[in-house]
């Protein structure tokens, strides 16, 4: 069997947020936010997968958006969950912005503001975004700013999943968050469901929306698109990266050579110093001014 990688946009969406993909993503859910309890018995898919018009392209901020039931208290929530491969400019502005204005969008004018339902942004990345912390998954809201005391109001919360800090191998592979996490950075590398994880139905259920051979030709073009677009956009950041840090080096040694250069004033002439530091006259006069 060959797996298609469910940490692309499209795959992602087609996994978790399919018609029918309703168990699997109660599963997930349940997993990676409420530490595998089942806190979840039942939600809505708001923008459930369609192909996309335009092929590889994007169509949302964030990949799937639900409305959870908490099984003890009744209480609704609505969580956006993202995929994220690429460290873009804005990410962490655009996380907190989309929380919000899914926050704000409930309330209809006029609306007592005890309407509102909790919003929960959980955002998986490929990428390591707070080197500091060691855990896989961090979890943030509203705090008093010296004494770390919660907001009266738990309404917003966002979580993030950083799939590099995520080391286990299958036999070490203990909880249901562990193979969760474990599919979606190997499922592209397997051929087989394994042993440990072929027991829990909704992930089973999800390598078998995975497998490449139950795509339909349109939807192996989105998938095939939307990967060249990541290795594109990956290789772009690279070399961006290269530039600027042979920038910062060569700025830093020309800085070094006018350091050099104006402890030799005075002791040296121009031309001399020119040649052993690599600056031209006009930088040495410049110097002088």
């Amino acid at each position: 069997m060959i797996f298609i990688n469910p940490k692309i946009d499209f795959a992602f969406k087609k996994i978790f947020g399919s018609e029918d993909s309703k168990d699997i993503l109660i599963s997930f859910l349940n997993a990676l936010i409420y530490e595998a309890q089942p806190v979840i018995y039942d939600l809505e898919i708001l923008n459930p997968y369609l192909a996309p018009k335009i092929r590889g392209v994007k169509d949302t901020y964030f990949d799937i958006k639900a409305k959870i039931t908490d099984s003890e208290t009744g209480e609704q929530r609505t969580v956006i969950i993202e995929m994220q491969v690429l460290n873009i400019e804005g990410f962490e502005k655009r996380i907190l912005y989309n929380a919000a204005k899914s926050y704000s969008v409930q309330l209809p004018t006029g609306q007592g503001y005890n309407l509102l339902n909790p919003v929960i942004a959980l955002t998986i990345t490929d990428f390591v975004m707070f080197a500091d912390l060691p855990n896989v998954t961090s979890r943030f809201v509203l705090k008093e700013k010296d004494f770390l005391i919660d907001y009266p109001i738990y309404d917003i919360e966002l979580i993030f999943v950083e799939l590099p800090k995520f080391k286990k191998n299958l036999p070490e592979l203990k909880t249901i968050i562990d193979k969760w996490l474990f599919f979606l950075n190997n499922a592209r590398k397997l051929q087989n469901i394994p042993a440990t994880m072929d027991t829990i139905p909704e992930i089973k259920k999800a390598f078998y929306i995975a497998n490449q051979a139950n795509l339909t030709l349109d939807e192996l073009e989105d998938q095939e698109k939307s990967e060249i677009f990541i290795q594109d956009q990956r290789g772009a950041i690279t070399k961006a990266t290269k530039e600027s840090l042979e920038q910062g080096r060569q700025e830093g040694q020309r800085q070094k050579a006018y350091e050099i250069a104006k402890k030799m004033l005075g002791n040296f002439d121009e031309q001399a110093i020119a040649v052993m530091t690599g600056l031209t006259l006009e930088d040495l006069r410049s110097l002088q001014d």
